[in-house]
């Protein structure tokens, strides 16, 4: 693994610049705020239509507000690229710490975040442990907290809360616009592609706040990820291919098996039907030995099955717009 380096802590590194994105954050914006401020001497806010009081709450904390041009969609790309066209109309900036306002920094990642960038020159993104706000609050909640858990070392990619370096962001293009998910793997393939690394490390990054306390909310959020795995997917293969196979077996042929068993061979439904509770079972198994409770690793363990289904339906979405030569319109769960 590339050396972890080391910095002077204890006050702002002149190199990094944050840059952070939201829409009626709220509260969650304010807290952001504060978990960057203290650390960075220049924070860019882009704001996308917040009708709430984020603008203002942004300016107090210092921050240089970019508001988007409402005429033209809104995604998290177009937003992040705004960010970035701010930060070279003022001092040189090296690293750029990506944040989204409904998350929080945990303290000291901006330090240990620099170091191992200035460490490790042939690293141009790099990540650390995010943590769920509230595990507690909603099973869904907890899931999004097991999904943060990726493997610690190189990876193919990073979320969108990443430390990044500014010059090999801009010299691919920054962030693919008409994407309105999975920007982030994108950006990450084609820097991996002009020899750039990118690294999880084993440090606390900071904390997401995914509020989802209803279905709904939950299977919109699992809709996007389906779109995302068709889009992204298909820009780069290599990416998110056993998702694919998942969503697609899971969530289209073995319902047709099934509905081709009750028609015309009732046993075939039967052990379709078996296939899909045995799945339940190893999840519910999996996320029992994670420690979860009974109760919540047989929510976790059927949610985890029928997410094939809410991400289907993202990718039909995503290939039915295709088809009509319409843009991808960006999908909410908050």
């Amino acid at each position: 693994m590339p050396s972890t380096g080391e910095i002077e802590s204890g006050g702002p590194t002149p190199s990094v610049a944050a840059v952070i994105i939201g829409r009626n954050e709220g509260a969650r914006l304010v807290a952001c705020l504060a978990s960057v401020a203290p650390h960075v001497p220049q924070i860019v806010y882009v704001d996308s239509g917040s009708t709430d009081r984020s603008v203002e709450e942004a300016r107090r904390a210092g921050a240089q507000v970019v508001e988007l041009d409402m005429s033209r969609p809104f995604t998290a790309a177009r937003a992040r690229n705004a960010g970035l066209a701010a930060l070279q109309d003022g001092p040189e900036v090296q690293f750029v710490q990506f944040i989204d306002g409904d998350c929080r920094l945990a303290p000291g990642w901006i330090d240990t975040a620099a170091a191992f960038l200035s460490a490790n020159p042939a690293t141009v993104a790099v990540c650390g442990c995010l943590h769920e706000l509230d595990v507690q609050a909603s099973i869904y909640n907890r899931l999004c907290d097991w999904e943060w858990d990726t493997p610690i070392g190189r990876a193919d990619a990073c979320g969108g809360i990443a430390m990044m370096r500014q010059e090999a962001v801009a010299g691919v293009g920054g962030f693919r616009e008409d994407l309105i998910a999975g920007e982030e793997p994108d950006l990450c393939q084609r820097l991996i592609a002009r020899g750039g690394g990118i690294w999880r490390i084993d440090a606390s990054m900071g904390y997401h706040d995914a509020a989802i306390y209803r279905f709904s909310q939950w299977w919109r959020r699992n809709v996007r990820a389906g779109h995302a795995f068709a889009e992204v997917g298909g820009l780069h293969p290599t990416l998110y291919p056993a998702a694919r196979r998942r969503m697609v077996i899971w969530g289209a042929v073995l319902p047709a098996i099934a509905l081709a068993g009750g028609l015309w061979s009732p046993p075939l439904a039967v052990v379709v039907a078996a296939l899909y509770v045995a799945s339940w079972g190893r999840s519910s198994l999996r996320f029992a030995r994670l420690g979860y409770s009974a109760p919540d690793a047989a929510k976790a363990g059927g949610l985890l099955t029928l997410s094939k289904f809410c991400n289907l339906q993202g990718a039909a979405l995503y290939h039915l717009r295709r088809l009509r030569g319409r843009s991808s319109r960006i999908i909410e769960y908050k």
